[in-house]
This record gives C-alpha cells, sequence and structure tokens, in this order.
C-alpha cells in the first residue's frame, strides 16, 4: 500500500492542498487555511445531529474519557484557530486528526461525537497527527496548555486514542484524497441539510497569539465516571 507522501505529484492531491490551503507550513500563514472552517463546519454539523437524535431517542450514549462535565465556552471553529496557531502544525495535520476521529468513533458505535467529547478529541487528535507527519512539534504538555487540559490528562488521552486505534496512524494517498474531497462535499451540504433523526458518525471514510495559552480550560470529567 502507498501510504500519505506530501510530496507526491497527484494532480488530485495538489487541488486538494490548494483548495483547503494545505500547503506550508502552520508558522507560513497570515491567516487561518481554509480547511479549519471547512473541518468545523462539517463537525459541527454532526455534534447537531447528533445532539437532536440523543433528544428525540432519548438514548444515553457512553462516557469515556473524552467526556466534560459541560461543552466548552469556544465553539469548535474558534478551538480549531487556537490550535492552529499556538501549535504552527502543518494544516495537513488537520485532514489526518479527522481521519483519527473517524477510525475512534467507528471503532464505538454507542459513543457519538458531540458537544462534550468533539473538544478533547481533537487536541488529542491534532497532537498525535503533528507527531506522525512533521518533521518538529511540541511536547504534550504544551498541547495540554493549548488544547486546556493537564498534561496528565493529555497523556491519558493519548493513550485512550492510540489503542482504541491500535496505533493505525498511517492514512493511504486514496484515503487522504477522500477525506479530502468529503470534507468540501459535506462541509456545504451541512449548511442546508435539515439533521435526520439517526446518530451520526464521521461519514465519508473508514506566528502566536498573545493570549495565554492556559484560558479556555476544559472542565475535566472524573475518570470514576467514565464506563
Amino acid at each position: 500500500m502507498e501510504y500519505l507522501a506530501l510530496d507526491s505529484d497527484s494532480d488530485f492531491l495538489m487541488e486538494s492542498y490548494s483548495s483547503l490551503d494545505l500547503n506550508g507550513l502552520g508558522k507560513g500563514f497570515s491567516e487561518c487555511p481554509r480547511v479549519l472552517s471547512v473541518l468545523s463546519s462539517v463537525l459541527e454539523g454532526t455534534v447537531l445531529k447528533n445532539a437532536i437524535a440523543l433528544d428525540v431517542t432519548k438514548k444515553q450514549k457512553r462516557l469515556t474519557i473524552f467526556d466534560g462535565l459541560r461543552p466548552p465556552s469556544l465553539c469548535i471553529r474558534q478551538y480549531l484557530e487556537r490550535i492552529f496557531e499556538y501549535s504552527s502544525c502543518s494544516p495537513s495535520c488537520f485532514i489526518l486528526a479527522y481521519i483519527y476521529m473517524d477510525r475512534f468513533i467507528h471503532q464505538q458505535p454507542e459513543v457519538p461525537l458531540t458537544s462534550l467529547n468533539v473538544h478533547r478529541l481533537l487536541i488529542t487528535s491534532v497532537m498525535v497527527a503533528a507527531k506522525f507527519i512533521d518533521d518538529a512539534f511540541f511536547d504534550n504538555a504544551y498541547y495540554a496548555k493549548v488544547g486546556g487540559v493537564s498534561t496528565t490528562e493529555i497523556n491519558r488521552l493519548e493513550l485512550e486514542l492510540l489503542f482504541t486505534l491500535d496505533f493505525r496512524l498511517q492514512v493511504s494517498i486514496v484515503a487522504f484524497q477522500t477525506c479530502c474531497a468529503h470534507l468540501e462535499k459535506e462541509a456545504g451540504g451541512y449548511q442546508i441539510e435539515r439533521p435526520p433523526v439517526k446518530l451520526c458518525k464521521l461519514r465519508g471514510v473508514a506566528a502566536r497569539k498573545k493570549e495565554d495559552p492556559n484560558d479556555h480550560a476544559l472542565v475535566r470529567i472524573n475518570r470514576c465516571n467514565a464506563v
């Protein structure tokens, strides 16, 4: 199998890079790349659909260590922009993060994406993606501050994600291309699509600010409350 190579000569891959602003490193952007707005639109749509479905069916979701006690004050887009601006990771990390989240959710059908777990899944997935494909990256303690969690917690979240994925971090070029096309399509669809009752998975694929990175800490859920 041919795995993700950022120097691939695939025309489709290059078009995706251009459309989603995936070229270059995070610190080379004066503005946030388009992939952040596209990804946030898709994730917000999925979270909304699941919230409606859970409300209609009155079904109780299984809690995990990714669940907080209440939704963070930052919306998904603000959180993505915060991660990008503080971490300076390559924009492609957000594509890989989406794929990792998709794999995580599909491994646990009883754990839908919600406003209580999406932020922790995002920061953990982006951190793991940066470690996997970027030449330079920050350590867990730094990502913990960016994400608003403790170092101990992000270490636990990373292990939970890796073991749930069975350490499958490689992404084929085809999967990467498919994910880019899927995000483009879904981002437009969520703006006009009426949410169905069925619980949703992530469909379609199996320079620093002066702001204190300690702001916007997430509310932690006690481990003993997780099933």
